[in-house]
């Protein structure tokens, strides 16, 4: 039998990567997870011709951190870096993210207003207060020294944001490791956590700069992060919001059994978006002089 050695691990959390045309689509994934959780919308998006990038961010993908040193500019710099990349291959470009992942899409949005033809929210993240988070997190408030924060570690219990047992099982499979445990492997640093926290304070106050459209998809029975978080965006995000009630999944939205749905309606959004874009640019075009006609007679 062969041994999986932590080389390997990192290899299979590489970022996912699809080229198409010139509309591109950038995902983010959540705190502590890794591309594997877009991996469905990512590969949805490339059938329909979309250009497609999903990095593996460093410090923000579970285990590239050991020594908790990242924050969270680096895990924004990585997503302008990609960004860029995209936006220079493509004419137009939308931006989403899983949880977590959805906070760095609307930073980015608020920073590149022109750039930014859309915002995908998949079960956005202000707060962890899903029924699964233990009520005692809340103290985690409290702590705002990183020093301080080393001390913390918070492991993940199932259903670890999936409802369908059988998807469950694989990503469960996927992320077992020999030498750790699931609960070590589904850990998040009290570093990160805290990191993430000063994330969210910074792109909260710039919420209503916002005027990207967006489309949030947002599961009722969220064992990770309540409904409260998607309704507090559509509040104070300035542009026109798209909102959909999921009622058959957990956390995982873009992984769990409403997968289709959510996928269905994400590229109805880019669609639609696509065809005002190609509206609004025809209007704004400066219309061809045309001479006038003048008759001969002989």
């Amino acid at each position: 039998m062969t041994k999986t050695t932590n080389k390997d691990k990192l290899g299979m959390l590489s970022g996912l990567s699809y080229q198409g045309g010139r509309v591109g689509v950038l995902l983010i994934h959540s705190l502590g997870g890794t591309p594997l959780e877009l991996k469905y919308v990512a590969q949805g998006f490339a059938r329909e011709g979309y250009t497609v990038e999903c990095p593996m961010l460093p410090g923000m993908t579970n285990g590239t951190d050991v020594l908790s040193l990242s924050r969270w500019q680096d895990w924004y710099s990585e997503v302008e870096r990609i960004f860029d990349e995209l936006y220079e291959k493509c004419d137009t470009v939308f931006i989403g993210g899983l949880s977590a992942g959805s906070v760095l899409a609307l930073k980015l949005a608020k920073e590149r207003p022109v750039e930014v033809a859309g915002i995908l929210a998949f079960a956005p993240t202000l707060w962890p207060n899903g029924w699964a988070v233990p009520w005692t997190f809340n103290f985690y408030r409290l702590v705002n020294a990183r020093w301080f924060a080393r001390l913390f570690k918070f492991s993940q219990r199932a259903p670890y944001g999936i409802k369908d047992e059988r998807i469950r099982k694989f990503m469960v499979d996927a992320f077992k490791s020999e030498d750790r445990s699931l609960e070590e492997v589904y850990a998040r640093s009290g570093v990160m956590v805290l990191e993430f926290r000063r994330l969210v304070a910074q792109v909260l106050k710039d919420l209503s700069s916002v005027t990207a459209p967006t489309m949030i998809a947002h599961p009722r029975q969220d064992d990770q992060s309540s409904l409260k978080n998607a309704l507090a965006l559509q509040y104070k995000l300035a542009g026109p919001v798209e909102a959909i009630v999921l009622d058959d999944c957990y956390h995982v939205i873009t992984l769990d059994r409403q997968r289709d749905l959510v996928l269905e309606r994400a590229v109805d959004f880019t669609s639609r978006q696509l065809m005002r874009i190609e509206s609004e640019r025809k209007a704004a075009a400066p219309k061809r002089a045309t001479a006038d006609i003048v008759e001969i007679s002989g």
